[in-house]
C-alpha cells in the first residue's frame, strides 16, 4: 500500500485539475452532448440516430471494466492521456465538418467519430476520478467539486456565446466549432501530464471481476446505485429530445438553441459552488430529495411548449438554466457519497464499477427512447403530444429517483 500524497503535492493536484478542467471539458463537450445532436439534427438524422449518439459516452463506460486492470501495472496518468489522444484521434475529421456533409453517408460518418471520441474519453475517464481522489479531504469534497466543476462551466458559457453568433452567421458551419474543442482536448494534454498520483501500482492487474463482485457484496452501493442509475438513465433523454422537439416540431433555430445551451452551463455554474457548500453542511440525502422533484417538475413543464415565440423562447432558456442548476446539485451529491464508499488508497475498483454500472445501465435509455419515438411519430398526426407524453413520464421517473438514496444523510 502506498502512501498518502503530501499536502503540497495534493494542493500541487487540486490546481492541475482545476487548471486542466476548461480545456478538457471544453472537448468532453463539445463533442458528446448539445452540438454534436444539433449536427446530427442539421445532417438530416433520425430520432434513433440521435438516441444512438446520446448513448455512446454511457455505453462504452463498460470499458472501464478492462481499462481498469492497467491501473495495477501502468501510472493513471499515463492511462488519462492515452484516452485523450484517442478521443482526439476520433474528433479530428469532425473539423471537416463541410465535406462531411456532402457525403452520402453523413450521418453514419459522423457517428462513427462521436463513438471514437466516447471511447477515449471512458478510457481517459477510468482513472480521472481516482486520480481526484488522492488529492481531496473527506470533508471538503462538496467545495472542491463545486468550484472544479464551476471553472468549466464558466468556459463552456464563453464557448457557447461565441458558437451562437458564429452559427448565426454562417448557419450549419459546424466544423470551425469542432475545431476549437479539439484545440482544447490538445491543451489539456499539456496540463494532465504534470499531474501527481498516489499510485495503486502492483505489478498485478486488477480483476475487473474483483471489481463487480462489490456489486453483491455491498448493500449501500447497490442502494446507491439504484437511484443514481435511475435518475441518469431519464435525464439523459429529457435534454436531447427536447432539443429535438424545439428544432423539429416547434420551430426553434440553431440559434435559439445554442441560447439555451449558454443557459444550461449558466445554471451549473451559478449554482454549483453553493451546492457543493450546501452537501458538506446537510449532506447527500437532502439534496437528493430537492433536486430530484424540482427535475421532475421542469421536465413536465416541456408539456406546455407549443410554439417559438418569444415567451417560448425565454420559458426554454428558464428551463434549460434551472434543469442544469439542480441536475449540478444532484451529482455533487452524487459524488460526495461515491467518494465517501471508495478507500482513499486504492479507489479505483469501487469508482469504476460504480460509475460503469450507472453509465452503463443509463446507455440503454436514449436509444430506446429513440427507437420508440420514431415508431409512435411515424404514425403520429400530432407528432407534439409524442414528445410531450414522453416528457409527462420522465417527470414522474426523474422525481422519484431520490428514493432510494434517502439513506445517504450527513
Amino acid at each position: 500500500m502506498t502512501l498518502p500524497l503530501p499536502p503540497d503535492a495534493r494542493a500541487r493536484g487540486r490546481r492541475l485539475a482545476i487548471a486542466s478542467h476548461p480545456a478538457g471539458m471544453t472537448f468532453y463537450m463539445v463533442f458528446t452532448t448539445q452540438l454534436p445532436t444539433l449536427a446530427l439534427v442539421h445532417l438530416g438524422a433520425s430520432e434513433t440516430a440521435v438516441g444512438l449518439q446520446n448513448g455512446f459516452l454511457y455505453a462504452f463506460q463498460l470499458l472501464q471494466l478492462p481499462v481498469l486492470r492497467a491501473v495495477g501495472r501502468f501510472a493513471k496518468r499515463d492511462i488519462l492521456i492515452a484516452g485523450q489522444l484517442l478521443g482526439l484521434a476520433g474528433a479530428l475529421p469532425l473539423v471537416f465538418f463541410a465535406r462531411l456533409g456532402a457525403r452520402d453517408h453523413a450521418v453514419w460518418i459522423a457517428l462513427g467519430c462521436f463513438a471514437l471520441v466516447s471511447v477515449g474519453l471512458n478510457v481517459s475517464q477510468t482513472v480521472w476520478f481516482p486520480l481526484l481522489r488522492g488529492y481531496v479531504e473527506t470533508d471538503r469534497i462538496g467545495r472542491f467539486f463545486g468550484t472544479l466543476r464551476s471553472s468549466w462551466h464558466l468556459a463552456l458559457i464563453v464557448y457557447y456565446l461565441g458558437a451562437q453568433r458564429w452559427l448565426s452567421a454562417h448557419p450549419g458551419a459546424f466544423g470551425e466549432l469542432f475545431l476549437f474543442g479539439w484545440l482544447c482536448g490538445a491543451l489539456r494534454i499539456a496540463i494532465v501530464r504534470r499531474l501527481p498520483e498516489r499510485s495503486e501500482r502492483t505489478g498485478e492487474r486488477i480483476r475487473a471481476r474483483e471489481a463487480v463482485a462489490l456489486l453483491r457484496s455491498h448493500e449501500t452501493l447497490r442502494a446507491y446505485l439504484t437511484g443514481v442509475t435511475a435518475s441518469r438513465a431519464v435525464r439523459v433523454c429529457v435534454t436531447p429530445f427536447a432539443i429535438v422537439m424545439m428544432v423539429r416540431e416547434v420551430g426553434f433555430s440553431d440559434g435559439d438553441v445554442i441560447a439555451t445551451t449558454v443557459a444550461w452551463y449558466a445554471g451549473g455554474l451559478a449554482s454549483l459552488y453553493l451546492w457543493g457548500r450546501a452537501v458538506d453542511l446537510v449532506g447527500p440525502a437532502p439534496i437528493f430529495r430537492w433536486t430530484s422533484i424540482g427535475m421532475g417538475a421542469l421536465a413536465l413543464s416541456l408539456v406546455l411548449v407549443e410554439s417559438s415565440g418569444t415567451l417560448a423562447r425565454l420559458g426554454m432558456v428558464g428551463f434549460f438554466f434551472g434543469l442544469s442548476a439542480l441536475q449540478a446539485g444532484f451529482d455533487v451529491a452524487n459524488t460526495h457519497v461515491l467518494f465517501g464508499l471508495a478507500p482513499e488508497a486504492s479507489p479505483a475498483r469501487m469508482i469504476v464499477v460504480a460509475q460503469v454500472t450507472e453509465y452503463g445501465v443509463a446507455s440503454a435509455a436514449p436509444i430506446l427512447v429513440g427507437s420508440l419515438l420514431d415508431r409512435w411519430l411515424e404514425g403520429s398526426t400530432a407528432p407534439l403530444a409524442v414528445y410531450h407524453a414522453f416528457f409527462a413520464v420522465a417527470a414522474l421517473l426523474v422525481a422519484l429517483a431520490f428514493l432510494p438514496l434517502r439513506r445517504f444523510r450527513r
